[in-house]
């Protein structure tokens, strides 16, 4: 679920007057607008507003042939219906956003980074988009609305544009104050301005602004009073929820994740589906690799490997590994007792794992396949973009790689960065593919390397502080549990179903 395109409906929602029910007992917005319209004059008599404060609020209303028109202060009307973005419920009232303020831009005085350097960090120091430090003085007393006035802010909108400051405070030039006759109606001022496009309220694009006198002539659609309360608890729930979706999403997907890796263990273990006695034991698999690698030996096609190793069981009936003259306990692997017609041997023995084929970025066409790191998201096998030659800008070689094989990050394998191609192409050198023998499934291949136990080992064979890789032949050494093949298809089909009822599992949820 994208909560902040949920967040961004809610509000859409209550400003539309679509969140709460209509109550035809409430208070007029037109009778709210009237008593602000008082109070403001009230507060010019007393000395606490300067006239031309309220030059500018005007009166909306609309004429005998249902259009909206705008009174201003010199008597003059306007017609504004192209203005009005949408039709509010009976009781709400169009108005400006200065009608129903009172600005407090002029209180506000910016302190430089180095005036705030060496002062008592106690009272807040807001800027545009928050607290941006603490000082030892502070302008305000009560709680104010805040506007950011410039910054990017405005345009990519990462934080709220209109947010609360509380307690005692200082703000910069950078942000709006914003007041009311009536403070609560700042309630429902911060969450409209968190909602609507500021696009034609903001000029500029290298320093977005927006200038008091555009924030002024925001239209606002002004709910009954009592309505407003009602959204605004609302409001506070629901975005409660939306929170707690946000933070449980977090849970659930390491849960799924969690859930997608015990099933991946139990499946190299044997556990995860019922063997059959009728399969072809994968020992003789291994023994047919064996004998058609020793033919191409003596063939002259490819050279013997001096660092071999091959996995057999000791009088201890325990697994060990003989590498060279070498031999080794394996049982840090921590694999139980494999089912009969399984065979342990090393990765090595069933891929070319290291064996590249480097091609020169100038021989590759501009609509081949170019795959780097980036590309393939972390813990799933899926590849999150596919990108030409022609749309990647890059000089280095690359290694070419073909339509079923099964492509393996050595790069930082914590990522888990594992995919079978889809079709053939060229990767980063940091991605080695791996052709297996036609007596290992690509499927299961890839399941196997996205393991909890060969991930354990890729962590403990890693070099590199800052990029740890997986050495080759630390990759060729790897033990690799080899079920029969019909197995390996069971296995496959199994994994991938588990994890689509898992994937709609969650969808659901979210």
């Amino acid at each position: 679920m994208d909560t902040k395109a949920l967040r961004q409906k809610i509000l859409d929602l209550a400003i539309r007057g679509k969140l709460v029910p209509q109550d035809p007992n409430d208070e007029p917005a037109s009778v709210l607008l009237e008593r602000i319209r008082e109070q403001k004059m009230q507060m010019v008599k007393e000395g606490k507003l300067k006239a031309k404060d309220i030059t500018n609020d005007t009166i909306i209303f609309v004429g005998e042939d249902n259009l909206h028109y705008e009174k201003f202060q010199d008597g003059t009307v306007k017609c504004i219906e192209d203005e009005i973005p949408f039709e509010v419920p009976e009781g709400w009232e169009w108005t400006r956003f200065s009608a129903i303020t009172i600005n407090r831009d002029n209180e506000r005085k910016p302190i430089s980074s180095s005036q705030r350097t060496d002062v008592a960090k106690i009272y807040d120091y807001y800027g545009a988009s928050g607290k941006i430090d603490k000082i030892d003085k502070y302008i305000f007393s009560e709680r104010l609305l805040l506007i950011g006035e410039d910054g990017a802010n405005l345009v990519t909108r990462s934080k709220p544009i209109a947010f609360f400051a509380e307690g005692q405070y200082w703000v910069n030039n950078h942000a709006h104050c914003i007041d009311a006759t009536d403070k609560f109606i700042l309630e429902y001022l911060c969450f409209y301005i968190n909602a609507i496009s500021l696009g034609k309220y903001v000029t500029g694009s290298a320093q977005p602004k927006m200038t008091q006198d555009n924030m002024n002539s925001i239209l606002i659609p002004l709910p009954p009073y009592s309505e407003q309360k009602h959204m605004s608890q609302r409001l506070k729930e629901v975005m409660y929820t939306v929170d707690n979706i946000e933070i449980g999403k977090v849970d659930i997907s390491d849960l799924v994740s969690k859930a997608k890796s015990k099933i991946i263990d139990l499946a190299i273990r044997g556990k995860l589906v019922p063997q059959d006695p009728n399969d072809e034991p994968a020992s003789i698999l291994l023994e047919r690799i064996r004998a058609e690698k020793e033919e191409l030996i003596k063939q002259g096609k490819i050279k013997r490997d001096k660092k071999k190793s091959v996995i057999f069981k000791g009088d201890d009936n325990s697994y060990y590994q003989q590498t060279g003259d070498l031999i080794e306990s394996i049982s840090t692997w921590e694999l139980e007792e494999l089912p009969d017609n399984w065979v342990l041997c090393c990765l090595g023995e069933l891929c070319d794992y290291g064996n590249c084929n480097n091609v020169d970025a100038d021989s590759i066409a501009g609509n081949a396949w170019i795959l780097d790191l980036e590309d393939i998201e972390k813990n799933t096998g899926k590849v999150l973009r596919k990108i030409r030659k022609n749309e990647r800008d890059f000089t280095s070689t690359k290694h070419s790689f073909y339509k079923g094989q099964v492509l393996y990050s050595k790069l930082r394998p914590y990522l888990n960065k594992v995919i079978i191609a889809d079709e053939d192409g060229f990767c980063t050198s940091e991605i080695l593919p791996l052709e297996f023998a036609n007596v290992v499934l690509p499927q299961y291949a890839l399941y196997y390397l996205m393991s909890p136990t060969f991930l354990r080992y890729a962590k403990q064979c890693s070099y590199g502080v800052k990029m740890p890789r997986l050495g080759t032949a630390d990759g060729r050494k790897a033990i690799f549990p080899l079920p029969p093949i019909k197995e390996q298809y069971r296995i496959a089909n199994s994994i991938s179903k588990c994890f689509t009822q898992i994937d709609n599992i969650l969808s659901a949820l979210l």
